[in-house]
């Protein structure tokens, strides 16, 4: 009698479907997303927006794919990392992990950062008056400069980058007219994420004066006196900071920053100074000052490896966007720079022209600026 053998088949995988089921106590408006090492932990994946089923629950499911059946490692947020989740002192929580054969899970949040906050006031940086009336010699002035430092730089041996910011008087107080940046706060949380090791010096504005200082050349405002206030910075204030803390001196460690017309003058200090500043962190920069800004002169510099953290509200003019887009595409354009100029465009359609945004901005400039190697 004659027998058939039968085919060896080895039966197919079974791909599973994994469900999340999060509750949190503390809810609002904003929408939850999943983060994690299977979307290269963006945070506003439109792809891993969880779905709302009652107040404070959440839930979702991963499609059918061999990659989510895999170890799964991820944290919540609200949109973005300065409104991640966080344990209920206000702590950062440690990233989530699945990698069992479960069909669900249940996760719970405790509570959710907002605009970066809550924060440690343990963790809060040292802030120091340099002085009430610090010498300008290039400009005949004096002016009160500050510096924040790391919250445990009295005990410790470490020497840090250093970024130079301007309009002092709308970082860190309390009772500024138009609100502040809260860097003091920001970098309270910062330091909890491995990213606030570093020192600020917070130059105060000259208030009446302010436009002429911060104008570099001629321009629609007329005649600025920006070259002299930039050298203050780099012949005068950074030897004194290199001599008076432990700095790390060199350009790649070091950095300048503003907004609005500070940001402008940032711009130029970093190209007329590119063996100086090696960050330039520039938000909301008033391009329109001067919109056929001249980049010839960089030609005659020896390039240097720089990096350039560039922000713009979608509501702060007609043209804000426009000028720091066209403005990146014409440095990137330019031939001397060509490998050397690293710039990365943040632009929050719905920012507006004030301190909340760049409040919001500060962090992610500071980690991609200092604490980071992706070139965009």
């Amino acid at each position: 009698m004659n027998s058939e053998s039968t085919p060896n088949i080895s039966p197919k995988s079974e791909i599973k479907t994994k469900t999340i089921f999060l509750s949190t106590a503390h809810d609002d408006e904003r929408p939850v997303y999943i983060s994690g090492n299977f979307n290269n932990w963006t945070t506003q994946d439109p792809r891993f927006l969880m779905q709302k089923t009652a107040k404070g629950k959440y839930e979702f499911t991963f499609p059918e794919s061999e990659e989510f059946n895999k170890e799964l490692i991820y944290k919540f947020t609200k949109g973005d990392w300065s409104e991640v989740e966080i344990d209920r002192y206000g702590n950062r929580t440690p990233n989530r992990h699945w990698n069992d054969e479960m069909a669900t899970k249940q996760e719970k949040v405790a509570k959710w950062r907002k605009n970066w906050l809550p924060y440690r006031p343990s963790q809060l940086p040292i802030i120091r008056l340099i002085s009430e009336e610090f010498e300008i010699p290039q400009l005949n002035k004096t002016r009160k400069v500050w510096a924040l430092l790391p919250h445990d730089y009295n005990n410790s041996g470490e020497h840090y980058p250093v970024l130079y910011l301007q309009d002092a008087q709308n970082l860190f107080n309390e009772n500024a007219e138009f609100g502040n940046w809260q860097i003091d706060k920001k970098l309270a949380v910062m330091s909890d994420y491995g990213i606030g090791k570093i020192i600020i010096i917070a130059i105060e504005h000259g208030e009446s004066e302010r436009l002429q200082e911060y104008n570099v050349g001629k321009t629609v405002l007329g005649q600025g006196s920006g070259k002299k206030y930039i050298r203050f910075i780099t012949d005068t204030l950074k030897p004194f900071v290199d001599k008076t803390y432990r700095t790390k001196p060199e350009r790649e460690f070091t950095g300048i920053g503003g907004s609005s017309m500070g940001g402008l003058v940032s711009i130029f200090s970093g190209l007329i100074y590119p063996e100086v500043f090696g960050k330039l962190m520039v938000f909301s920069p008033s391009l329109w000052v001067i919109p056929k800004i001249k980049l010839g002169f960089l030609d005659i510099f020896e390039p240097q490896e720089t990096r350039l953290y560039l922000y713009a509200g979608g509501d702060e003019s007609e043209t804000m966007v426009k000028h720091v887009t066209k403005f990146r595409k014409r440095l990137l354009k330019r031939e001397s720079l060509k490998g050397k100029m690293k710039v990365h465009l943040s632009i929050n359609e719905e920012g507006k022209h004030n301190e909340t945004y760049w409040s919001d901005e500060f962090p992610k400039a500071i980690e991609w600026l200092f604490f980071s190697t992706k070139e965009d």
